[in-house]
């Protein structure tokens, strides 16, 4: 986003900002980096003004396959704006999606890869992160040091993205050139060793040319925990040809590699089997929340990835535009991590073992894809349409790492220390400084798998009055996957076929200009091994993990539908959002094991629900973006596990809410504050193992030193609250770091 030169960074919330926060977390009008189309089909320039006086725009979203502004979309979709990003603090995208109510995070899982795992009102959404419309498979811990803004579409959306997307998906919008020069930077530096450093430039090189380079550095400690840190440095170049004419051509390139020594959580107490017989819920460990289990001379994660994108766009006329974008992206993921284990039984009796999940993986992807947008007539009716054919080759090759380590019993056979090479360390005082003396090495024997998928896909948006629209979107996937297994298990292979049919069908009626309500009904299917083995799958096509069973249709893709009924509104003279919505999602052929251990796609689940979210200025001087969602889930039926049915999804909270505001104390201070609240998340569908709900707070405080620069302090949990952010469905939970600051110096020309 363009900031106007004579305009403060962070002073009241903008025409721009408004449009987009007015949404809240059920809906959001806008993208704040792309607006919409011009009369001539050309972007028009964005500003960001010191006060709101003119009302919410009806912005669009930033993908074209929204065929409406997103008030009149009948959809939950959240815009987080790059202003809300930055006024939190946030420089990951997990960071920046707890501003979204409804939203929880999951931990790695075995010998899955670590990295972003939201779940979206009940279902793992690690597969269905987009950048700029297209599927980013490889698992990663994401910067936003290039977003311009964060997409959070909710409900099943497989109309929109294809495969998978049960609960939702995210799209992450990247910064691109415009006409013009500008130039902004950042320096921030606080506890826990805190540094990061940003640059953003624009650059006019021609009359309709510009080039723009983002690069950024990050290095912390976690607060609250032994050992543990992060570092990162990204860039990201493109340059775009055409500007402000009907063809415009934009080639991109985004690297980013992270170094860090991943955090090993803190142990559940007790195991299923040693647990009381008076205890219903098993927590983790009640130890100093500094406890780390890992070893600094053996683990560590390290990450990179590069994307290549070529983009061309074309005004056919006023009203019709043809995109070509073709992206090329390699992922790398390389770890040992510590999971601090508990399956032996240990850590009732103050031992823990140090259990080493590895991982070596590359993922490669080539993804081409087309779409004709625009507007037309036929008799009284108008028509916002999207048609689209997608095509692309996904391959990840998945490896490990051979640690020279003992298995759990050695905690009861030799103890803790150097009598068990360091394997096994203390639950009460562990130190991550042991001399451990294993080896090391790659396990060269990996498995590999290949995705091919063509899709052809429309949306169209029908106009029957001034009350009344109809929205309509058809997708159909043509999915391929191959796999073969490791040498060691016998390189066996297996491969599937389907095709994938999704829609999207919704009716708005507007009974004001400042309102609507709306009804939509969409599905989503998940085919198997649509993961690539990076992430937990329901279907895996890797024997062990219940993936090959004795016959394909085992393997049947699960499918997903969604329903809701939601009101959007514009109060306060267009300055304030009020929104809420009405969801339920049924899953009906979920895969399961039967009574004779055979899998059979007849499991049955279900999350209902409700979440309203108010956004935008209260008054000139007071801004707010928050929700809260409520949701009821509920394994139906979970076949042979009979147990589990009638109990709550893994990682879905019944309450969880998020707000987040700011008050311009005198035109050059501003002051912020955030609360998030959530409530008992279970991590496996026993609804044994759980982590307690929590309430966390954050602050802020801007000063605008002049027009060009401002100093912001940030403080996250500021009352230093010890909880627990993940659930592992075994062994362990994640803790969240504790009380940090940081202060950041802004300057922006």
């Amino acid at each position: 986003m363009k900031l106007r030169s004579d305009e403060p960074r962070f002073g009241k919330i903008s025409t721009t900002l408004c449009s987009m926060l007015a949404a809240g977390p059920a809906l959001a009008q806008g993208s704040a980096g792309t607006p919409a189309p011009d009369k001539e089909g050309q972007l028009a320039p964005i500003t960001v003004q010191g006060q709101a006086d003119d009302g919410f725009k009806t912005d669009h979203s930033a993908s074209v396959k929204f065929t409406a502004p997103l008030v009149d979309t009948p959809k939950s979709v959240t815009v987080i704006p790059q202003e809300l990003i930055q006024s939190t603090g946030a420089s990951t995208l997990t960071e920046a999606l707890r501003t979204v109510p409804g939203i929880t995070f999951g931990a790695g899982e075995g010998g899955n890869p670590l990295g972003d795992r939201p779940f979206i009102r009940g279902y793992d959404a690690q597969g269905s992160t987009f950048v700029d419309g297209l599927r980013d498979i490889g698992a990663t811990t994401r910067e936003v040091f290039n977003i311009e803004s964060v997409e959070v579409t909710k409900g099943s959306d497989g109309a929109y993205g294809g495969r998978g997307g049960a609960g939702g998906s995210v799209n992450l919008i990247s910064k691109t050139p415009h006409l013009g020069n500008s130039a902004a930077g950042s320096a921030g530096l606080g506890t826990d060793r805190y540094r990061r450093f940003t640059a953003d430039g624009n650059w006019q090189m021609a009359d309709h040319a510009a080039f723009r380079l983002n690069v950024m550095s990050h290095n912390n400690d976690v607060a609250g925990r032994d050992a543990v840190n992060n570092g990162r440095w990204g860039i990201a170049p493109s340059f775009t040809y055409g500007l402000g004419t009907p063809t415009r051509v934009t080639a991109s390139y985004y690297h980013l590699s992270t170094d860090d020594l991943p955090d090993s959580g803190i142990p559940y107490f007790y195991t299923t089997i040693n647990k009381p017989a008076n205890v219903n819920t098993i927590y983790p460990a009640n130890v100093d929340r500094h406890n780390f289990y890992g070893l600094i001379d053996r683990d560590f994660r390290k990450t990179a990835s590069d994307v290549g994108t070529v983009r061309i766009e074309h005004d056919i006329d006023s009203n019709l535009t043809i995109r070509n974008t073709t992206r090329y992206t390699k992922s790398t993921q390389d770890y040992v991590w510590t999971q601090p284990d508990d399956s032996q039984g240990n850590v009732v009796n103050g031992k823990v073992w140090r259990r080493a999940n590895t991982r070596a993986s590359d993922v490669y992807s080539l993804a081409n894809q087309t779409e004709l947008f625009g507007e037309f007539k036929t008799g009284f009716l108008k028509h916002g349409f999207t048609t689209g054919l997608e095509l692309s080759r996904e391959t990840s090759v998945n490896d490990s790492y051979k640690v020279a380590a003992a298995t759990g019993k050695i905690c009861q056979t030799k103890g803790i220390g150097a009598a068990s090479g360091y394997n096994c360390t203390s639950l009460w005082s562990p130190n991550p400084n042991d001399p451990w003396a294993g080896s090391v090495s790659q396990a060269n024997d990996p498995s590999e798998q290949r995705t091919v998928t063509k899709s052809l896909y429309a949306f169209d948006t029908i106009e029957f009055t001034r009350r009344w629209q109809a929205n309509v979107g058809l997708r159909v996937d043509d999915y391929s996957t191959n796999f073969r297994n490791t040498v060691a298990s016998g390189g066996k292979r297996v491969s599937r076929d389907d095709t994938l049919f999704n829609y999207q069908f919704g009716l708005v009626f507007k009974p004001a200009s400042n309102g609507s309500l709306y009804a939509s009904i969409a599905t989503s299917s998940t085919p198997a091994g649509s993961l690539l083995g990076q992430g937990s799958e329901t279907q895996s096509l890797t024997p062990g993990r219940g993936g090959v069973g004795a016959n394909a249709a085992q393997l049947a893709p699960e499918k997903n539908r969604s329903y809701e009924i939601g009101t959007k509104w514009s109060v306060l003279n267009n300055h304030l959002s009020l929104t809420g919505a009405l969801f339920q999602i049924d899953t009906t052929n979920a895969r399961v094991t039967l009574p004779n251990n055979e899998y059979a796609m007849v499991g049955n689940k279900r999350v209902q629900g409700f979440e309203f979210g108010v956004a935008g200025q209260l008054t000139s001087q007071w801004q707010v973006f928050g929700g809260y969602t409520y949701m009821k889930s509920e394994l139906r039926d979970n076949g042979r596990t009979t147990p589990d049915n009638g109990h709550q999804f893994p990682n879905t909270p019944k309450n969880s809410i998020s707000l987040w505001t700011n008050y311009d104390v005198l035109p050059k201070f501003t002051i912020g504050a955030g609360a998030f609240y959530m409530s008992q998340v279970y991590g496996d569908t026993a609804n044994l193992r759980a982590v307690p709900s929590y309430w966390r707070f954050d602050g802020m405080a801007t000063y605008r030193i002049s027009k060009k620069a401002d100093l912001q302090l940030n403080v996250q949990n500021i009352f230093n609250r010890t909880y627990f952010d993940q659930a592992y469905p075994a062994h362990y939970a994640s803790i969240a770091p504790g009380r940090s600051a940081f202060l950041t110096l802004n300057a922006h020309y």
